[in-house]
């Protein structure tokens, strides 16, 4: 195939069941720079790696973001869980977001926020290493860990906002999902326990100590698991919300901790 074959390429492309194939073949044909890449990259897009794996980038919320082989792949939806966040603080926040991947939603929230302070975690080092890569010139820091656990203890009831995509597939479904998913990107980043809302729940739980009096936390969350997930987040003693986006086929859940409320002790 040469690099002027583009007829060729969407062809195969749209055979192996690429449903953008004519965006798709572009992309490839720009990122190849030689009749021998574009093969072996299309020869892998055919068998089924995500096209972010081969470009390594893609675009979110207007950016692009770098994306390594086994990071989870910023999904164009997380940009309402970005809208919300960003629509919820005052100036100069000190906002954290877990489970943060390719740091995609950290970078979007530092180009609308002047936040003071500014941190993201994930508990898989290929997604730190990554999101480190992607936040390099930004007052950003990466932490590697579980949820809070590896943030410092000063920031503590200090937080303004805390973002969380965290897994939410129930990990019956997981098998289910498209291959490009589920045979690329790490299980950790995919599998949110048996109802899906495992993860969710501890975020909710541990944010109340972690958040300052009226702060808030934001996550993102499958429609049908709203109200299951709000329970807990009141049960947590969060006061939680629903914003649902149809365009994008999103669901954004914010959770604020009570001005007035007290931390459970540790």
């Amino acid at each position: 195939m040469t690099l002027t074959d583009r007829p060729a390429l969407v062809r195969r492309l749209r055979t192996a069941g690429c449903v953008y194939a004519e965006d798709e073949a572009d992309l490839l044909l720009a990122a190849a720079d030689s009749p021998a890449t574009l093969a072996d990259l299309t020869d892998r897009r055919v068998a089924g790696e995500p096209l972010e794996y081969l470009l390594g980038w893609a675009e979110f919320c207007g950016l692009r973001i770098a994306v390594d082989a086994g990071v989870f792949v910023p999904r164009g939806r997380t940009a309402l869980l970005v809208e919300v966040a960003a629509g919820l603080t005052g100036p100069a926040p000190a906002v954290v977001d877990l489970c943060c991947g390719s740091g995609a939603t950290t970078v979007a929230l530092a180009h609308r926020l002047a936040p003071r302070w500014l941190a993201a975690a994930d508990i898989d080092p290929a997604a730190v290493a990554c999101a480190r890569r992607n936040l390099t010139g930004l007052t950003a820091e990466v932490y590697e860990g579980d949820l809070f656990a590896p943030l410092p203890a000063r920031w503590r009831g200090r937080l303004d906002l805390v973002v969380a995509n965290a897994p939410y597939v129930p990990t019956d479904a997981v098998a289910l999902m498209p291959p490009e998913a589920r045979l690329h990107e790490a299980p950790v980043a995919l599998d949110g326990g048996p109802d899906g809302l495992s993860v969710l729940r501890r975020v909710g739980v541990e944010a109340v100590t972690w958040l300052a009096p009226g702060g808030h936390l934001v996550v993102e969350a499958g429609v049908t698991q709203v109200d299951a997930l709000c329970a807990a987040f009141e049960a947590a003693g969060l006061v939680p919300s629903v914003r649902h986006d149809e365009d994008l086929d999103a669901t954004a859940v914010t959770a604020r901790r009570p001005a007035e409320s007290v931390p459970p002790p540790k």
